[in-house]
């Protein structure tokens, strides 16, 4: 099987025996995916792809099993686009590997690998340039303890949203990392409009449903409706930040699955697209779907997600997104349901809405 990225054609070339190794963060790439070793990732669609193909793959936040033959011989990571990702994938392989395990790390150089150097000096780990071909380099190390704990990499931070705070708990590799999203908070000012039912003001009105927030990131979504009375279901599917959501939902007093003030809410689950959601169905779905893959464009969960909502609506169930205007899901919501409406337009965004028959 030859590989198809270039990160996976520079280290197919490599006359190391990669048998047993940890393979960190990595890409789809048929030559990983018939090899040997086993994949740690946080995105779910690599695993799943992973476990279909009969190989072992695994989250960083599973208890990693004792394999039978031990420890791995050692360590690829895929250096991602965010550096600050790349660090925590470091912190964490030392603090779970044993100290000395040969680490390779592995990127393209548009995407700051060459950065690792000042990354391993600062953590005193040596570090010699291996190879580069195809615009990429590979550099290799081994792991030791470091004084810094991978968890140091969890921040908070609050959004005023009108009268109403909420604190947010996330992660690099979490959408908005740090931030609210300005398509996001067009879509939380949209919302009451659509969704909310009683008088009075904003926040003593109720939403008594169902509701998918679809790729929920830090969590803000979930937390804005399960304040409300929804009954919410969450899905990401990057285990980061399903984690996040799970955080945001703890520091917001409304963690855990079950009642809360008489409602159910806040189930959270990791799920590409719509993988983990077989059978059910919602009164509304609402989402600011993705559209990147590392520096490329992929619609491809967005398209999903549009495509299949109907499954997943109850009859007079809402499918409610927001977009960067020049995505071209008007398209893609007509074929699908035969018409929308825009609820919201700022130039840079738009909010969408369509309702099931």
């Amino acid at each position: 099987m030859r590989a198809e990225t270039p990160a996976c054609q520079l280290l197919a070339r490599q006359a190391d025996d990669y048998r047993g190794w940890w393979w960190v963060a990595p890409p789809r790439d048929p030559w990983l995916e018939a090899g040997q070793g086993k994949a740690v990732s946080a995105d779910l669609s690599v695993r799943a792809a992973w476990q279909a193909a009969g190989r072992p793959a695994l989250s960083p936040f599973e208890v990693l099993p004792e394999d039978s033959e031990g420890t791995p011989p050692g360590a690829v990571l895929f250096w991602p686009k965010s550096h600050a990702l790349g660090e925590w994938w470091l912190l964490w392989l030392c603090a779970t590997l044993p100290e000395g395990t040969p680490l390779q790390l592995v990127g393209e150089n548009q995407g700051g690998i060459k950065r690792v150097l000042k990354v391993l000096a600062a953590l005193g780990l040596g570090c010699r340039k291996r190879d580069s071909a195809r615009r990429c380099s590979l550099f290799e190390t081994r792991l030791a303890r470091v004084a810094i704990d991978p968890d140091a990499a969890w921040t908070s931070f609050e959004v005023v949203l009108g009268d109403e705070r909420l604190r947010l708990s996330s992660h690099p590799g979490v959408f908005g990392h740090g931030k609210l999203d300005d398509g996001t908070r067009l879509l939380l000012e949209t919302l009451p409009g659509v969704l909310l039912a009683g008088g009075g003001d904003e926040r003593s009105r109720a939403f008594l449903g169902d509701v998918l927030d679809m790729g929920c990131g830090d969590g803000i979504l979930v937390a804005w409706l399960a304040r409300r009375g929804a009954r919410v279901t969450a899905v990401d599917v990057n285990a980061f930040a399903v984690e996040a959501t799970r955080r945001t939902l703890a520091a917001n007093g409304l963690a855990g699955e079950g009642l809360v003030k008489d409602v159910l809410v806040n189930e959270v689950l990791e799920s590409d697209v719509y993988s983990a959601l077989a059978g059910r169905a919602f009164d509304a779905i609402v989402s600011n779907p993705p559209f990147h893959l590392e520096r490329a464009i992929d619609y491809g969960p967005a398209a999903r997600l549009i495509d299949e909502a109907s499954a997943h609506l109850r009859p007079g169930g809402q499918l409610i997104l927001v977009a960067n205007a020049f995505l071209p899901y008007p398209d893609r919501l007509e074929r699908a349901f035969g018409g929308f409406e825009i609820l919201a337009d700022d130039r840079r965004f738009r909010v969408y809405r369509v309702v099931k028959g």
